[in-house]
């Protein structure tokens, strides 16, 4: 069974309606052996915030050393976001072994006539993943209710009712007091329930679960007396991140969240209060330095995520009138000129209390998130204009919605999208889809590219033999990819996507064809085509730039292809970089006496500085000074005793014609290191420590990203990829995007893949092989292969394989790396300009 077979499975459950009650899930899960009973959980219950609790929880406890699972929903792209462990959703090969174990019982139970629902299906996806995982703790996020949610089959050691407002009236009750008490039965048996409700809500939680925690806010108009936890907001520091301060007993942390807007402060009061419970019953110490660590990078997308500046752009998952005065709070914390609303919802919203709750917008541009509970935009915008609102625009698709709102906008003003996450999720890709470029030269490779991307067999063999052309795989709407396929053959190219039959989740395509067959497919988009025989009539309003959104996809296609006039004018601001115009060689100067290959030869400053002006004669560009060693094992240094290792190695050697980078993952030796005279910021933890984004921000200083599941390396730890390649590239563009919203251009990300970091010896020569793919990033890359373990796979030994890591060498810069970090530098010169030489021969002339 292949991932789409899966997927299509697990959508296709979607058509049973909900029904209140644990008992089949209870059965589904003891049919597989109850995975989930050694496992600790936490539930989070709520009527808003659940998820950024949630979220706060799950990084709290891992920031304290845990293994943490954290189940969510709905999910942006992929069904697999709502199951991760430690950050990382959950691999396409564990859904397929769940539905091959899972579908004959469902499929029994639905000929029985008690189907289970998707939601019921994937709870259990979820509770199993986690078992099989071993996590010391698993977070939930209830999905309706309480006492019958299908998470509710569990035996929380944690739990909380976030706040309770009149929702889903016809399920849980017609009375706040009814919905309080349904959902305060998620109360774990021997420890008192978390909340931060208040008023009536609170005296029914109190009747229901007896012993509780509560979180107040002594602003609030209805704060109970002498709450357990006290929390105050004091305002936000940033475009992204807020100041919380939350006290329980003589416990008291001050944190950074990178969420906006008061009502977070309670949420991250329930977290503190949830967090500690469980550290307590996993046996772990949470101080206040590490609570307000794991509270700074709890990031949850669509939640007010504000995506650039100049525009503002925020988006925000608010789905109801109560939510939507929350964010009109949040809101009137910045200043801006004029306000373009970009809105779409589901037909079940109340979406006059919701505009009501806005400031009235200077415009406003309707739309529908493709999804069949999705308001009609029509009946949207005609809301808004009986709200007094002069321009009012409607259109089908919420990616022309948000082009249509920033051509409006001016540097000062703010584009908000906001009324359902489907509108978040659909919106947000205009910053996270990737065009992959694949090197496509044989049959083999064309049927692996196409069997990674999950298309049908038959789709595999017709297509194999016509796809060695460009080719670019990249992620659509399913009514997206059928236009594409449409178009593509028309024009003599091929689309193949991904074998999903559902609107669940964004499809892989791959496209090929020849440069002048993408020019013609893209000016077709530009022009409106229309394609779209099966299609509602409803989408036939669609404005110029194609149907159903496509005109993002087509210019994304553009500048990956480097067709026509892709926005670029002149030379960069940032050309004086040395890996602008030609490879760069880094040196390494490791000032420890630990590291692997060269631990201890440069532990002395002079012996440091005279390697440094060595590896300058030798014709290396940059300099990396490390001052604690990351290889396997290796004891963590003091933040101090890293800051005297590295300091005065920088100082001196900062006046020589190179660039000097400092390898660190923490922002307070970073900052040590510039104030001495260092240019870059290297971080083997992808940017793990929040602060070090916001200090290459501040100095406008390169920083590299690399890809690391562990460091300093933990030997031996096996980690799930479905695709190394694009797992990596994947997962180091949710980084670069934190980056760029706290305000680094993306030309100054440099990405690392991390090799040796949580790879295998194999997976290591993959992402060497493939490496042209991280262009998608749209970001220099940097390569780490110097006499790493990986050579081990062909017969060399770690630590010294000087002939290995020149042929690595080589092979980075063929393949497009920008730059090559290394032990030996007048050998690895020599080899990069041997490699540039045949790419470019006159440039040597």
């Amino acid at each position: 069974m292949n991932y789409s077979e899966a997927a299509n499975f697990l959508f296709d459950l979607r058509r049973f309606q909900v029904k209140p009650g644990t008992e089949s899930v209870r059965a589904l899960l003891a049919h597989l052996g109850d995975p989930h009973e050694h496992v600790r959980f936490v539930q989070v219950a709520g009527s808003n915030g659940k998820g950024s609790t949630a979220r706060m929880v799950e990084s709290t406890l891992r920031e304290a050393g845990c293994n943490v699972g954290l189940y969510t929903s709905p999910h942006f792209d992929s069904l697999r976001e709502r199951v991760r462990v430690d950050g990382r959703k959950m691999p396409e090969s564990a859904l397929c072994e769940f539905v091959e174990e899972a579908k004959p019982y469902l499929v029994d139970r639905a000929a029985a006539g008690e189907p289970l629902t998707f939601f019921e299906t994937v709870t259990a996806l979820g509770l199993w993943y986690f078992g099989r995982s071993d996590v010391d703790v698993a977070v939930l996020e209830v999905g309706m209710g309480g006492e019958l949610d299908a998470t509710s089959v569990v035996d929380p050691v944690a739990s909380a009712v976030t706040n309770v407002t009149l929702e889903h009236t016809a399920v849980l009750g017609d009375t706040i007091e009814e919905i309080a008490t349904t959902k305060a039965h998620v109360a774990p048996a021997d420890r008192p329930l978390v909340t931060a409700a208040t008023g009536e809500a609170l005296a029914a939680v109190r009747a229901q679960a007896g012993d509780v925690v509560t979180v107040s806010d002594a602003s609030d108009a209805d704060a109970p007396q002498n709450p357990d936890l006290r929390v105050s907001y004091e305002g936000r520091v940033n475009h992204t991140e807020s100041v919380v301060i939350a006290s329980q007993g003589s416990f008291e942390v001050e944190a950074r969240i990178p969420m906006l807007g008061a009502y977070q402060a309670k949420n991250a009061g329930v977290a503190v209060a949830l967090a500690r419970q469980a550290a307590d019953e996993v046996g772990v110490d949470l101080d206040a330095e590490t609570v307000a660590r794991g509270l700074r990078n709890a990031h949850w997308p669509g939640r007010f995520e504000v995506m650039q500046r100049e525009p503002m752009v925020v988006l925000d998952g608010a789905h109801n009138p109560g939510a939507f005065e929350v964010l009109a709070a949040v809101l009137s914390e910045f200043d801006y000129e004029e306000l373009h609303l970009v809105f779409g919802a589901m037909h079940d919203k109340d979406h006059r209390e919701m505009a009501a709750a806005l400031p009235t917008p200077d415009s406003v541009t309707t739309c529908r998130p493709n999804l069949s509970r999705a308001e009609d935009p029509e009946i949207l915008a005609r809301v808004f204009e009986r709200t007094g609102v002069e321009s009012v625009d409607s259109v089908s698709s919420v990616s022309d919605a948000l082009s249509n709102a920033l051509d409006r906008a001016g540097p000062d003003d703010c584009v908000l999208l906001t009324g359902s996450l489907f509108c978040v999720a659909e919106a947000r890709r205009r910053w996270t889809r990737l065009e992959v470029p694949k090197a496509v030269d044989s049959r083999v490779e064309a049927r692996t590219t196409l069997e990674r991307a999950g298309a049908a067999p038959e789709a595999v063999a017709a297509a194999e033999d016509d796809i060695v052309h460009r080719v670019v795989k990249t992620q659509v709407e399913s009514r997206q990819a059928r236009a594409l396929e449409t178009e593509m053959a028309r024009l003599g190219g091929q689309c193949v996507a991904a074998g999903l039959d559902s609107d669940g989740e964004l499809h892989d395509v791959v496209l090929s064809g020849t440069l002048g067959q993408f020019d013609r497919l893209l000016a077709r988009i530009d022009g409106g085509f229309v394609s779209r025989a099966n299609e509602p009539s409803s989408d036939s309003n669609e404005s110029d730039g194609g149907p159903f959104g496509l005109s993002q996809v087509a210019a994304d296609l553009r500048e990956r292809l480097e067709l026509g006039d892709t926005g670029g004018s002149g030379e960069s601001a940032d050309s004086a970089y040395p890996w602008t115009d030609s490879v760069s060689v880094m040196g390494i100067l490791n000032v420890t006496p630990d590291s692997f290959h060269d631990g201890g030869e440069f532990f002395d400053a002079d012996d440091a500085v005279e390697q440094a002006r060595a590896m300058v004669d030798a014709g290396a560009d940059v300099i990396d000074v490390g001052g604690e060693s990351t290889r396997p094992g290796a004891d963590p240094v003091s933040v101090e005793d890293e800051i005297r290792r590295v300091v005065p190695v920088i100082e001196a050697i900062s006046e020589l014609d190179v660039a000097v980078s400092v390898d660190t993952r923490r922002a307070a030796v970073g900052r040590a290191a510039l104030d001495a005279g260092a240019d870059i910021l290297n971080d083997v933890t992808g940017l793990e420590d929040p602060e070090m984004r916001f200090l290459a921000a501040e100095r406008e200083v390169p920083v590299i990203v690399m890809h690391s599941i562990d460091a300093p390396v933990v030997p031996d730890r096996d980690i799930d990829y479905d695709d190394v390649v694009e797992d990596v590239i994947e997962e180091l563009n949710e980084r670069v995007l934190l980056a760029e919203k706290a305000g680094i251009p993306r030309e100054r990300v440099i990405v690392d893949p991390g090799l040796g970091f949580g790879k295998s010896k194999p997976e290591n020569f993959e992402l060497l092989s493939r490496l042209s793919e991280f262009a998608a990033l749209g970001c220099p890359t940097l390569v780490g292969h110097s006499h790493k373990s990986m050579f081990e796979l062909v017969g060399q030994n770690a630590g010294d394989n000087l002939e290995a890591t020149i042929a690595g060498t080589a092979l980075a810069v063929e393949r497009g790396a920008d730059i090559v970090r290394v032990h030996d530098v007048p050998e690895n010169v020599a080899a990069v300009r041997v490699a540039e030489a045949t790419r470019n021969p006159g440039r040597f002339e």
